[in-house]
């Protein structure tokens, strides 16, 4: 579970992004009875001066259907907003497959991906392929954050996640109906390079540490969509850091340096009149290397809206 909890926190929309040349070859899951629609109120910031006003809301990028989110305060702050940023806005599925494919491939003349890994993983990095209707030796010619992450989106629709029903899509979705601006933090290639650019024994850990806590995705998961519906970023974020600490030089490139440049982007946008809705994955704004944490260093305090 640890690579999906690096998804909800740090590549909003990656993980969307990535589901889509995965889920050709995941195993369909039986359609589900429409579910009922639950409350869930998460947590929503704000930053302000006398002209200029940044709200800051953690979003989970893949949900299940049902939960009913985009109401109350964070409806009411984007509405307000001139401008809504993301981690990213999404390209088209062509351009993200073809940027996805050219960097996940391994260079011609590397060892098969699974010679890669240590011999007792083996076994087990096999047996989660398949069970997710993947042959075993499949990623043999890709990087190891390639499959780690086919790994950790590969189940989610057998588990009732659905990636349409994704914060980011909402909120995208939303935003051109009302013809705000629509930008995004980073771009997807950039992105992908954060992946791409780890050096090959972090990669080879990040996948091993995936296959470690494959069986734990669904569980996990669920946790984290509960107590990001609850509003509790504290415990969401000692969640989150559970795992990270498994990894820290994915999590340095993934959260705490993402976290810092955003909040240098925020203080710099502060100086211009009006109105943001910034929308980044949860685990940006929950724990000690969080954009709030940042943003204190700028002088820039960030207040719970409480609704």
């Amino acid at each position: 579970m640890m690579l999906k909890k690096k998804l909800l926190t740090a590549a909003a929309g990656l993980a969307v992004a990535l589901s889509l040349p995965v889920a050709a070859r995941a195993q369909a899951a039986p359609a589900p009875a429409a579910p009922a629609t639950k409350d869930a109120d998460p947590a929503l910031w704000v930053v302000k001066d006398a002209d200029t006003t940044i709200y800051l809301f953690g979003t989970v990028h893949v949900l299940k259907p049902g939960l009913s989110w985009f109401d109350e305060a964070v409806k009411a702050a984007f509405d307000k907003s001139d401008t809504v940023a993301l981690e990213m806005v999404m390209p088209d599925p062509a351009t993200m497959q073809g940027v996805t494919m050219q960097a996940a491939m391994a260079p011609q003349g590397d060892p098969a991906l699974t010679a890669k890994l240590p011999e007792a993983t083996r076994p087990a990095y096999a047996a989660a392929l398949t069970s997710v209707g993947i042959p075993a030796s499949a990623l043999d010619r890709f990087e190891p954050w390639f499959a780690a992450m086919t790994l950790a989106m590969a189940p989610l629709p057998k588990l009732g996640y659905d990636p349409s029903s994704g914060a980011e899509m909402t909120i995208t979705a939303a935003a051109k109906t009302a013809n705000k601006q629509l930008i995004g933090l980073e771009t997807f290639e950039q992105q992908i390079g954060f992946f791409d650019k780890l050096p090959e024994d972090v990669q080879v850990k990040f996948l091993v540490n995936t296959v470690n806590e494959f069986a734990n995705v669904g569980p996990v998961l669920d946790k984290m969509v509960a107590q990001w519906s609850a509003g509790d970023p504290d415990a969401l974020g000692k969640t989150m850091n559970e795992e990270m600490r498994k990894t820290p030089e994915v999590a340095k490139v993934l959260l705490s340096d993402r976290n810092a440049r955003w909040a240098d982007w925020i203080s710099e946008r502060m100086a211009k009149p009006g109105t943001v809705f910034i929308a980044v994955g949860a685990g940006h704004l929950a724990g000690n290397d969080s954009v709030q944490t940042y943003l204190a260093k700028h002088n820039l305090k960030a207040e719970r809206i409480q609704y």
